[in-house]
């Protein structure tokens, strides 16, 4: 069981590295003002180029990424979990990994997550992606347990298009997740239509926090995102959000005994059953 008070920052991050740096460090600040040991940033935190030479031109490998190092020193100045929603990491075949970092409050790494789902879709506004085009899909889901005063909280990790995919949360709330999270650079569209009730929905059928931090407003490369970065409880009832897509700060205090609470009242985790599917033909076929 553990009691903290996490932070979603929400930015507008640009297409130059340095510049998303130092507002992500001037979030994070204000994050720690206001209490916070676990902060969280959204999904491409150091760029959000659609260009994909333009996003190549200014990659760097691990350590050398400005939003690596920089969350590596803030974690260990400030003494926080600091969780890197995601950067772009290039990797083997000229691919990109959307890749998440985690650091303790000492500033060494934690953990690491790959996006698993792709966004490749077609949107009825004209707006179409081909993430797969970019970059490699991640293979495997991760947790791991944030140590606190008094006790320790188990996050799962997700980015962005994995919380249409509810199996992955279902995965790592069986692992123990208690706090899970779907940092985001989520289009206005699909999040003025799907954000608010995916995030709900995933706390809810897991009996977990939901923490999700998100890009907000028109990008310097043109995309527009929707904001609305937001901390959900267990009972699907959201305890702090950034109202709209202006850059900003949002607190909530996470109280793992909820999560004990809620999976007690409405137990489907271990109520859940195997079963198959069966395709029953209709009676014209059959004849």
């Amino acid at each position: 069981m553990a009691v903290f008070t996490a932070a979603v920052l929400q930015m507008r991050s640009g297409v130059d590295p340095d510049a998303n740096a130092k507002d992500f460090a001037a979030l994070v600040e204000k994050a720690v003002a206001g209490g916070a040991t676990y902060v969280q940033s959204p999904e491409m935190t150091g760029m959000v180029q659609r260009d994909k030479a333009g996003l190549m031109a200014k990659l760097k490998v691990g350590p050398e990424d400005v939003i690596v190092r920089t969350a590596a020193e803030l974690a260990r100045r400030h003494a926080i979990h600091l969780h890197v929603g995601s950067v772009a990491v290039a990797v083997e075949g000229g691919m990109v990994a959307n890749r998440a970092f985690l650091f303790r409050p000492d500033g060494s790494l934690q953990a690491t997550y790959d996006k698993i789902h792709m966004f490749d879709v077609d949107l009825d506004n004209g707006e179409s992606w081909r993430e797969s085009a970019t970059y490699r899909p991640g293979g495997n889901a991760a947790v791991a347990d944030l140590a606190m005063a008094g006790g320790a909280a188990r996050l799962g990790f997700a980015v962005c298009y994995d919380m249409r995919f509810p199996q992955l949360f279902r995965a790592e709330a069986l692992a123990g997740a208690e706090v899970l999270t779907a940092p985001a650079a989520f289009t206005r569209q699909t999040g003025e239509a799907h954000w608010h009730v995916l995030l709900r929905a995933r706390a809810i059928e897991n009996g977990a926090f939901v923490v999700a931090a998100a890009q907000g407003g028109v990008h310097a490369d043109g995309r527009e995102t929707y904001g609305h970065s937001i901390i959900i409880d267990p009972w699907g009832r959201i305890l702090a959000e950034v109202d709209g897509d202006a850059p900003g700060v949002a607190l909530a205090t996470i109280d793992t005994a909820a999560v004990a609470e809620a999976r007690q009242k409405i137990p489907n985790l271990r109520n859940a059953r195997d079963f198959t599917v069966a395709a029953v033909a209709s009676s014209e076929a059959a004849e």
